[in-house]
């Protein structure tokens, strides 16, 4: 008879006791990886409880945590060092004790018991020794992973902090914009500075034009005053009328009028460039007005070319009639930097030209000023509004220009923007809103 398979106790064959002995090595390396598994998450959980502990120990803020019912849970070093009780004695104490008034006891127990967030709350805390302060603090919902409320959060810091840090910080708010404000009226000199030349050109005309009136004037007059006292002297008929051949005593009272005309409007000239220079200096009172555009940038382009040192060829094409909401001194500040800025580009080369259009549309124009430089490098481009950058040589520029400009032009609720003209040299856009009664 042929041998059968090998058959152990009970009937098992080999093969299987092979097979469950080959189970347990598994279950046993599988128990093994577990351990591993555990003993690593263990540690990584005791590392998190370690980070977790330095930050509550570290918080200058107070921390607290509790149930839904108000029992405190956990609390942190500065809540210990607040009210002088340990942590032992705080935890398993009801976060109503920690209050000082009846009111906030029942505000609190209403907060945590409904769930919802709040924040700032001004609220009296009993500190060490029995004495309070005042705690501003926010309330945060705990929920547990099925979405059930389970407790709060409160964290807080004293009020009297706040409101130094908020004063600290109303202070440094007062003194940048007083700083602001000095970088804005420094800049204006420094642009004003350039057009001396310019301006003394400029009151040159009328000034002289006043002076030789008034010089003619002056021989006028003594030829009057010979003339009517030999009048008044009772000089006879023959005489008086050859002094006044002599004088030219007609031709002089025909010439009193256009004189004195010139006169006048030499003066009115005159003060009317010192008006011009007196708006443009003056710090600005933050006053708005409608006015057109198109006169401002004349007027700016006017003075910028009086003060150039070369041959500037600045073209304007802009109709009148541009109406503007804001401050025509500080736009036309705006202008003369592009302008100036436009001038330094153009220097030495062999044209030197600005070309400035507008065009409206949609309740707003569009202000290019296209000059025929070398145009603004790439790696320059998205710096140059930036303050204090600059391109110029020491001493040739503040690097403010551009940088105020563009905060001028946003408070007017519009835009600066810098590019390169395809046809070459630098396109500075300015972007503004019409006033209201030009849509």
């Amino acid at each position: 008879m042929p041998a059968g398979p090998l058959r152990g106790p009970d009937g098992v064959d080999d093969q299987a006791w092979v097979s469950v002995i080959q189970k347990m090595d598994e279950v046993y390396a599988d128990l093994l990886r577990y351990e591993v598994e555990l003993e690593e998450k263990n540690a990584a959980l005791e590392e998190k409880q370690r980070f977790i502990a330095s930050i509550l120990g570290s918080m200058s803020d107070i921390l607290v945590v509790c149930d839904r019912v108000g029992t405190i849970q956990d609390v942190n070093a500065s809540l210990v060092q607040l009210t002088g009780r340990s942590e032992q004695a705080l935890r398993g104490a009801s976060v109503l004790d920690l209050f000082a008034e009846t009111a906030a006891r029942d505000l609190v127990r209403r907060i945590i018991q409904e769930g919802q967030p709040r924040h700032d709350c001004e609220l009296t805390i009993t500190t060490a020794g029995g004495q309070t302060t005042a705690m501003s603090l926010n309330f945060t919902a705990r929920v547990s992973a099925a979405g059930k409320l389970v407790g709060s959060v409160i964290t807080g810091r004293p009020v009297g902090e706040l409101r130094r840090a908020y004063e600290a910080l109303r202070v440094a708010h007062e003194e940048l914009k007083r700083t602001q404000q000095q970088l804005l009226h420094v800049e204006k000199m420094a642009s004003l500075g350039r057009l001396v030349a310019g301006v003394a050109h400029e009151l040159n005309n009328p000034l002289s034009f006043v002076l030789g009136n008034v010089h003619a004037i002056r021989r006028y007059a003594q030829r009057l005053h010979k003339y009517l006292e030999r009048l008044h002297a009772g000089a006879a008929p023959a005489e008086v009328e050859r002094l006044r051949e002599e004088l030219r005593i007609d031709r002089i009272v025909a010439d009193l009028e256009p004189l004195i005309d010139g006169t006048v409007e030499g003066a009115e000239r005159s003060r009317a460039i010192v008006d011009s220079l007196k708006r443009f200096s003056a710090m600005d009172r933050e006053e708005s007005t409608n006015f057109d555009l198109a006169e401002i940038v004349e007027r700016a382009v006017h003075w910028v070319q009086k003060a150039a040192p070369t041959r500037f060829d600045v073209r304007v094409r802009m109709a009148p009639g541009i109406e503007i909401a804001g401050s025509p001194s500080q736009l036309q500040q705006v202008v003369m930097n592009l302008v100036n800025n436009a001038l330094d580009a153009v220097a030495g080369r062999t044209v030197q030209r600005l070309d400035i259009e507008a065009t409206c549309q949609g309740g707003r124009v569009d202000v290019t000023f296209h000059d025929s430089g070398p145009g603004i490098a790439q790696d320059v481009l998205p710096r140059v509004f930036d303050p204090f950058f600059t391109t110029k040589p020491v001493g040739k520029g503040t690097g403010l220009g551009l940088s105020i400009s563009y905060g001028i032009v946003q408070r007017h609720g519009g835009n600066l923007a810098a590019s390169n003209h395809p046809e070459g040299g630098a396109l500075f856009t300015m972007t503004l809103p019409l006033a209201r009664e030009s849509r």
